[in-house]
Parts: structure tokens; sequence; C-alpha cells
């Protein structure tokens, strides 16, 4: 067969690398003057390529599209993706939160390693296409070089974050043209903004070990983890995980638990001890060792106690809203960071016109659709790069 692939990221490929093996003529175009451009800034250049983690564990971390995945997962999980680098000479480690990374530490290492397995097809760099239609039972494509017939096209272009990568967007564009629908794209994994003026004061500083919780329209999501502030916000892997949750942006309540290993009553008695032991002692000299130190000023300042206020004269009412603020400290939701910013999209071609175990759509026989161009997204940890690479073999082996 003649086949089309658009887009040469992670997704395209790989199942490129698989259809030219089965003995298929494949072309792959892509915009760029180079393949993979995302995958070099994943992982802050190191390729957080999988989690190694089962079955199970991956279609929890799904947040759109879980029932979708789970014939593809099933198909080539997250230990067939690291079998599967390893088989080109990369070498896996596997690191905190079962992130896995090559051994080297080096994206460029993911990208060779795509890009042997898909010699045998033919790569049409710095060629977008512009238009694509079906006529009989050929695919008419046209690029800003010419015009090509195809018998199967798969479309593999992305989401829309990260612009410069590429990701413009054109695959929604094209499923439009074939009849699909799209579910409105927004960002995921982004950073959140609030409407505390205090970030610019903190913007830099690293939690670690909090909770971060999310309340909206009767929804709860808590989230533990590292987190930082920004200028504007906060941002690290919770805060970016938790934004994939927030829709609408409507009502949303967040707080910071900042002891989440200590229940109300133990964190009482801690400072009833650390109290009867600095009676003499500011107040301030209480909460410092309790958070970091630029957070006490605003703390207190919500908690409504003076920083120069003596341990021995803090009331119980006083004690009993630093507990409060210690485990339920208030932020000012203002939004989430366009979509450009985002690390994956949420949104993309509608799940139901798509056949989850082949990746076909049911609106066009012969057309394809995988990875990120898809309406699924995942939280931070690997797993969005594995969906690409499941994807992307589902729709190869059952194309062959």
């Amino acid at each position: 067969m003649n086949i089309a692939i658009i887009g040469g990221g992670a997704s395209g490929l790989m199942a490129g690398g698989y259809l030219a093996q089965y003995g298929n003529d494949v072309t792959i175009f892509d915009g760029n003057e180079k393949c993979g451009k995302k995958i070099y800034i994943t992982g802050k250049g190191r390729c957080n390529v999988t989690n190694n983690c089962s079955k199970e564990e991956y279609l929890a971390n799904v947040v759109n599209g879980n029932k979708f995945m789970m014939s593809a997962i099933n198909q080539f999980s997250s230990q067939d993706t690291m079998t599967f680098f390893e088989s080109y000479g990369v070498g896996m480690k596997t690191e905190r939160g079962n992130r896995v990374f090559p051994i080297s530490d080096k994206a460029s290492d993911i990208i060779k390693a795509l890009l042997i397995h898909a010699s045998g097809c033919e790569i049409k760099l710095n060629e977008r296409v512009l238009f694509i239609e079906k006529k009989d039972d050929l695919f008419l494509i046209k690029t800003t070089n010419g015009k090509y017939n195809f018998d199967r096209v798969i479309i593999a272009t992305g989401g829309k974050s990260y612009p410069a990568t590429g990701s413009s967007g054109d695959g929604y564009k094209f499923a439009k043209m074939l009849g699909h629908n799209i579910i409105e794209p927004r960002g995921a994994l982004v950073p959140i903004k609030l409407k505390d003026s205090f970030c610019r004061e903190t913007a830099g500083l690293s939690l670690k070990n909090v909770t971060l919780n999310a309340k909206q329209a009767g929804n709860n999501k808590s989230l533990f983890g590292e987190m930082l502030f920004t200028h504007d916000g906060i941002s690290g892997p919770i805060a970016l995980s938790l934004s994939s949750y927030l829709s609408n942006f409507k009502d949303v309540k967040l707080s910071i638990d900042f002891k989440p290993a200590l229940s109300v009553e133990q964190l009482e008695k801690r400072l009833i001890r650390d109290f009867s032991n600095n009676l003499n002692k500011n107040i301030s000299y209480i909460i410092k060792g309790l958070i970091p130190n630029s957070l006490v000023k605003v703390f207190l300042e919500r908690a409504t106690i003076t920083s120069d206020k003596k341990v021995n004269s803090i009331t119980k009412e006083e004690r009993q809203k630093i507990i409060l603020y210690l485990k339920n400290f208030p932020l000012e939701f203002a939004g989430l960071y366009p979509i450009e910013t985002g690390i994956v999209t949420a949104g993309g071609v509608d799940l139901k016109e798509v056949n989850p175990k082949s990746m076909e759509s049911k609106l066009v026989s012969g057309l394809y659709f995988i990875g990120e161009v898809l309406d699924i997204d995942c939280l931070t940890g690997g797993f969005n790069l594995q969906t690409a690479f499941s994807t992307a073999y589902a729709c190869a082996i059952n194309l062959k």
C-alpha cells in the first residue's frame, strides 16, 4: 500500500517504521527542517520517554480518553516502549515517579533511534500539507511542493501546544475537512495563574512534599508532590498535573496543605510543644520552622497575627487559625496559561469517531489518527509519549 503520514513526530515515526517494515510504501510529511522537534524539549531535553508502570497505572494517569486507550496500551505497553528503544541501542533508566529516560540523558538519542526505525520511509522535510480530500478510493494530498495520491492517510500532526515545534493545529483542520468533529483544544499541563500579589515576592520558591487541592463544582482533586511559585502563579509537577483537571475555569478554589503527613490533631500537638519550648520568641520564629521563610509574612497576614507577637500571647483561636492555614492555605485562582504554553493539548479529534483498536476513522475508511491530535491527554511522567507510541503501534499493526 501507498501510505502517507502527516507529521514526523513520536507517533508518526513510530508508525511509519513499522509500516515500512511490513512492506508498505510510506511517505512522512513534516513542515519542519527536521523530525521530532517536540521530542527534543521533552523532559527538559532529557526526554521522559515513558513511565515504568503497569497498564492499569498508565490508564489511571490518562485524564481524557481512559477507556479509549485500553486497547492500545494492551497492544503496546510501557515495557514494550523500553524494549523498543533498547533494541536500537538506547539504554533506559527509571527515576523518581517511575519516569523513564535514556541513560545518556539525551533526547537526541531517542530521535536517532526513531529515525533509524523509520529509515525505510521517504521523509519529506520542509513540506507542509495544505489540503486533504478523498476521491473514490484514493486520498489527494496537496502540499507546499505539489500534489500526491495515497491509498491510506495517517494524521500524526500533534496538538497545538509549543507552536515553535510545528504544532500549529493543522491536524484539526484536516480532520474537519474530512468530516470529523473536534473537541475544543485547550492547554493541558500548563501553569496556573493566581490573583495573589505575593507571588511576585515568592517567584522561584519550590515547595516539596505538599498537597495542592482544587475544588470545582463539587469535584475535589488533590495531588501530592512538588510545586513552585512563578511571578504570577504556580507551576511544577503537581500544579501542571492539576491544571489538566480544571475545566471552564469557573469557581475554582485552590489551597495548599503544607503538612499533609500530619493530621490536624498531630499538628496541634506539635504546635503546643513548639509553643511551650519558645514562649518568649516571636510567633514568626515558630512559623519559620513550619514553612519557607518567604511565605511567613503573607501567612501571618492571612492569619491576622503580627509577626512580632510573642508566643506566650497567642490565643487558642489564633493557634487554631495557624493550624487552619497550614492545612488549607488559600490561593486565588485567576485562570490557566494559554494553550501555547501547554506541554500537551487537551481536546482534539472526537474519540467517538475513531476505532480504539486500529485508530481508523469511523467516518472515512483508510483515514487514521494517532498521537496528540486525538482527544487524549495524560498527567506528567512519560504517559503522553506512551500514548503516542501505543496509538502508533495499534494503527500500524492493524493497517499492515
